[in-house]
């Protein structure tokens, strides 16, 4: 089942000299991305940050995941669950 692949989530509390152990990837995520919009891109306009932000994540995506790409995009599709009972759009009405 696709949807309990995707769906659990493993909360703990981590002493910070660990981080770097539990989440290597978070660090080095956020270090490349600095990199590209520090070094790449001068003087970014708070407007079209998240579009910088969309393209690296496409890059780093396709560099560390390839041709598994699609199964994993398909895997994800699948076990998604539309949950409108969530949103309320209007507390206020009556």
């Amino acid at each position: 089942n696709f949807a309990n692949e995707f769906s659990k989530i493993d909360a703990r509390v981590v002493k910070p000299e660990d981080i770097g152990k539990v989440l290597p990837w978070v660090h080095i995520v956020i270090s490349n991305s600095k990199s590209l919009l520090i070094d790449t891109y001068h003087g970014i306009k708070k407007e079209f940050l998240q579009s910088y932000l969309n393209e690296f994540c496409y890059k780093f995506n396709r560099r560390y995941f390839g041709d598994d790409l699609f199964e994993r995009l398909v895997m994800v599709s699948a076990g998604y669950r539309t949950g409108f009972e969530h949103r309320i759009y209007n507390k206020n009405a009556a």
